[in-house]
């Protein structure tokens, strides 16, 4: 997909449907159906795959000639089938996003001239995108590399590898020239990064570890959530490793590998298997889901709430081969005060209900 999800597509004007098969049409999202893509409308698969544009704006844009397959107009009842390339084309180019240098604080474990690898608050936004175009971790790595004749924050070859969600903390890694780039993004591409995070989550999980393994895509019901297709129907394969660092009573605090990196991927798995993260207001975790009925109790868990005001989720280690070195490099990140006075809030709840 092209990098171009700030763009407003749910206001599409008529003007931007090319009405003349001459007009000169500019791409504006890219899609290649995987492998095992089972048939399904046009319109249905772009609606599920592009967030904050309805399927009736998509369908007028197959009426006008704006939905491309394998560079063909197709209209909306088109079929998709796998391995299909379907494009959004409009006549006009996706709009320019400047990038403004910002002083925004950046917590950098480690730079030299090739990368950098910082540690991120929760509640800072990584990228640019629609409501948040100023004041993210973009714009603060712009104002920090401004002098660098090598930085390019509108560059595509440079800047973050990869992401992490705005109110998830810990490590995200950012490649300062083109050279890195390449390299890094093909060890997250080839799966060979060390990545653990941690979390807290409801419930008691019994064993000591486990695997989840089932696609995540977007949901077909709120294009806004991601959920699990078990059945492999449609989204990507994803596979989370988890282990039990402390059981908390009606919580359980874990830490997760990943094989792959897939879109709120832990949030999903853990929610999957029914122990959601706590506090993740997306997926339900800022309700009670265990516990009990006492008023007591309740106040407990807003107060918690209330410390840890976010998923509680830190991407603690990062791992990966040096791009011109060749050495290994791992880095870890502390626990953020939010997590850390949420677990002691916790065991002091377990220290006083076992007296």
């Amino acid at each position: 997909m092209t990098d171009n999800s700030f763009d407003e597509i749910d206001d599409f004007s008529e003007d931007d449907f090319a009405e003349e098969q001459n007009s000169e049409l500019f791409e504006h999202y890219r899609f290649v159906a995987d492998k095992g893509q089972g048939q399904i409308r046009v319109d249905k698969y772009l609606a599920m795959h592009i967030v904050g544009v309805s399927r009736n704006r998509i369908q007028q844009a197959a009426e006008a000639n704006c939905i491309l397959v394998n560079d063909t107009p197709v209209k909306s009842n088109y079929k998709i089938k796998p391995l299909d390339v379907i494009s959004v084309v409009m006549n006009r180019p996706p709009r320019e996003l400047e990038i403004v240098p910002e002083n925004i604080p950046l917590d950098v474990v480690y730079e030299d001239e090739d990368l950098m690898v910082i540690n991120k608050p929760p509640g800072l936004v990584v990228h640019p995108g629609f409501g948040n175009y100023q004041g993210t971790m973009v714009n603060a790595i712009a104002y920090r590399l401004k002098d660098s004749p090598e930085y390019d924050p509108k560059d595509p070859r440079l800047g973050i590898v990869h992401r992490i969600d705005k109110d998830t903390s810990g490590l995200i890694l950012v490649a300062k020239n083109a050279n890195a780039k390449t390299h890094l993004s093909a060890q997250f591409f080839n799966k060979t990064t060390k990545r653990q995070y941690v979390a807290l989550v409801w419930g008691t999980i019994n064993e000591d570890k486990g695997r989840i393994e089932g696609n995540i895509g977007r949901s077909l019901k709120d294009r806004m959530l991601m959920t699990v297709f078990p059945n492999g129907d449609y989204g990507k394969p994803a596979v989370t490793h988890f282990e039990i660092l402390e059981r908390l009573g009606y919580v359980t605090f874990i830490k997760c590998r990943l094989e792959t990196g897939r879109t709120h991927q832990i949030r999903v798995h853990m929610k999957y298997i029914g122990h959601t993260l706590f506090n993740d207001e997306r997926y339900g975790g800022n309700e009670i889901l265990k516990g009990t009925n006492f008023a007591k109790y309740k106040q407990f868990v807003q107060n918690c709430f209330s410390i840890c005001p976010r998923q509680a989720l830190h991407a603690q280690t990062l791992g990966f081969i040096h791009p011109r070195t060749g050495e290994e490099m791992m880095f870890e990140a502390p626990l953020p005060d939010d997590i850390n006075l949420l677990l002691e809030k916790w065991r002091g709840y377990i220290a006083h209900r076992e007296l």
